[in-house]
């Protein structure tokens, strides 16, 4: 595992979007496995800069997202479809056609986790998966507990995670309550994977993640076990490193 702090947020962003470029320059058919949240957003608006500038395509590429929240709409102002649009795909080279994202409206969940996980065999390994991290360590929204699940599923959003994502709703009342996620061993099937971490409320729980034991009621440790991951982090968020 390599941890690389920043002093200044354009390098971390700049360093993020440099290993997404550089692999797709040198496999234009990547697949990508991408996040959402504050956390890689300067990397996305950095990919789109050197899009503009012409130094990636993504026309070749593959996207597939992490999660989704259950029950909105892909047109929903605050579903993930609608982020990643926002923020990335609408600015880009890359097909609609090859960006999957949970579907969190599905009438039939289980069949929508069986069948997004197949795509990601599909489509995997996933060759560089970007990841955040929770305020109590979840990854995707693999949420702390006793056991962690392997494959994509349903999972009940603990009342943190939802105070965490409130401020992007009108109230907690239309927070949701499940996600689809990615689980734990899919994530862990990727061949690279980078996690990014700002701001100092993130500083002890990256420290735990990474500094502390392996368990389940940290799921973000579990990335100790992968061969090639990379945390991105800023000053603040790498305070315990120090």
């Amino acid at each position: 595992m390599n941890v690389w702090t920043f002093e200044k947020e354009e390098d971390l962003n700049a360093a993020g979007a440099g290993l997404i470029v550089s692999l797709l320059q040198a496999h234009p058919r990547a697949t990508l496995g991408l996040a959402t949240g504050s956390s890689p957003v300067g990397i996305y608006r950095h990919l789109i800069q050197l899009h503009r500038q012409g130094m990636v395509s993504f026309s070749r590429a593959s996207s597939v997202n992490l999660d989704e929240y259950v029950g909105l709409e892909e047109g929903h102002p605050e579903s993930y479809r609608s982020f990643m649009d926002q923020q990335l795909f609408s600015h880009i080279d890359i097909s609609r056609e090859n960006t999957f994202v949970p579907k969190g409206s599905a009438v039939d969940l289980e069949a929508e986790c069986e069948g997004y996980e197949q795509l990601l065999e599909e489509k995997g390994p996933v060759d560089l998966q970007l990841l955040g991290i929770g305020h109590n360590g979840h990854i995707g929204f693999n949420e702390p507990g006793d056991h962690l699940t392997g494959r994509t599923h349903v999972v009940d959003l603990q009342e943190q995670t939802r105070q965490a994502n409130a401020r992007f709703f009108p109230s907690m009342d239309n927070v949701p309550r499940q996600a689809i996620t990615m689980g734990i061993g899919t994530i862990l099937k990727a061949r690279q994977i980078v996690l990014v971490a700002r701001g100092e409320e993130k500083a002890e729980i990256v420290h735990r993640a990474f500094r502390g034991p392996i368990t389940t009621q940290c799921p973000a440790s579990l990335l100790q076990c992968h061969p090639n991951t990379i945390v991105l982090l800023d000053q603040a968020a790498g305070r315990l490193f120090q």
